[in-house]
């Protein structure tokens, strides 16, 4: 069994590649970034820290990467793996599918016979759609069959959170990855063709359609609340947000607004569901898990996108006939949000045009929700609430 993985960021090294090493499966990945495939390749070797679990922390060794540059190698690798996993970035999708394409019409050629199975391990919305449809489009006539046979499109949902190296860390290893204390990956099982490798962790899951959305609209929800709250009330880390009454009590709100609607539309029983969110919340108020607000909230142009962590649930519960009050508090917050972390440019953005153009333009051009609606009329008592509250200026 041999597996492909895209990205060699902190999920991909700290809990695909990390699962596959201990599974004993070869694996390689592809990187765009050269200067992180060097290092990668150079050193041959990086270090997984898990949180709170030293005693499970340890190297993965004999890790190799391929550059984008190198198309020959990476598409002969795609031809000869069972399973491919991509964790580049919702955006940076569309840069993959040139490859998957090419990877599936030499597999066509080569092993007709044998199903591939590519997995998606992105936060982002239908990702698998976004690479079916893509390949769908651009795949040679003679590779067709092959593709709806013998190709598996499918979803992950990834649980375990990666954090950045401190410096101390980086010293001693370059790669070196802090990620939390959970082993399992869950996977649509109805998408796949064939079977995936034995990888440690796998949980096939049939019914994946309420269980990608109920991951969506409770864990990332509450986050993106959680830490554009968090930076607007001066938080650096975001398990210390995360255990400030003011903002726990928000939290409570967006849980409950969103298992309203989850309960509602798949069944789940509201214990079931209350269970759920303590999962949530508990990893958050984890002191452990020294993850940063400013991470969490980085990009905010995307993350108040319309169908996002925040205004995407918030128009899933208005459109349920229930009043998003804790969600409008996230959105409030996060049309706020501010860093002079040069790295983001997304936020000194949002910052001008909130400046230059105010609230309602963001609403109705970012969010797409029109400032006399109940939710965009939410968001703006939110935002007086807070600037009594001295948050805002």
């Amino acid at each position: 069994m041999s597996c492909v993985i895209f990205g060699a960021g902190k999920i991909a090294r700290g809990f695909i590649g990390h699962l596959l090493f201990l599974g004993g499966i070869d694996h390689v990945f592809v990187e765009k970034s050269d200067q992180l495939a060097d290092l990668m390749n150079s050193r041959g070797k990086y270090y997984v820290n898990i949180l709170g679990n030293p005693e499970k922390s340890g190297e993965v060794t004999d890790a190799r990467c391929l550059k984008y540059s190198e198309e020959e190698q990476i598409i002969d690798a795609i031809a000869h793996a069972d399973a491919v996993f991509n964790a580049v970035g919702g955006k940076n999708l569309q840069d993959i599918i040139p490859f998957y394409t090419k990877g599936i019409e030499r597999k066509a050629e080569l092993m007709p016979d044998a199903c591939i199975n590519f997995v998606t391990c992105e936060n982002w919305k239908k990702p698998a759609d976004i690479l079916r449809d893509g390949i769908e489009a651009s795949i040679s006539d003679s590779a067709k069959p092959y593709f709806e046979k013998k190709t598996g499109i499918t979803e992950a949902v990834i649980l375990r959170s990666g954090i950045d190296a401190t410096e101390e860390q980086k010293k001693k290893d370059p790669l070196w990855v802090n990620v939390q204390d959970y082993w399992y990956l869950h996977v649509d099982a109805s998408r796949l063709k064939g079977s995936l490798p034995a990888i440690p962790g796998l949980h096939l899951v049939d019914e994946f359609g309420g269980f990608l959305e109920r991951k969506f609209y409770t864990y990332n929800a509450a986050n993106g609340t959680c830490s554009f709250v968090g930076a607007l009330f001066g938080y650096r880390v975001l398990s210390d947000a995360a255990n400030d009454p003011e903002i726990v009590k928000i939290l409570e709100k967006v849980y409950a607004e969103t298992s309203a609607v989850l309960c509602a539309k798949y069944g789940f029983s509201k214990e079931e569901q209350f269970e759920f969110t303590r999962g949530s919340l508990n990893k958050m108020q984890n002191r452990v898990i020294a993850d940063t607000t400013e991470r969490n909230a980085r990009d905010p142009i995307r993350k108040l996108g319309p169908d996002d962590r925040l205004v995407g649930p918030a128009r899933m519960v208005e459109a349920a006939g229930i009043r998003p009050e804790g969600l409008a508090a996230g959105i409030a917050a996060a049309i706020y949000y501010h860093t002079d972390n040069p790295d983001d440019p997304s936020a000194e953005k949002l910052r001008q045009l909130r400046e230059q153009k105010g609230t309602d333009y963001i609403l109705e051009n970012i969010c797409h929700v029109q400032p006399d609606s109940v939710l965009g009329k939410l968001v703006h008592e939110k935002i007086d609430g807070f600037r009594r509250e001295g948050r805002i200026r």
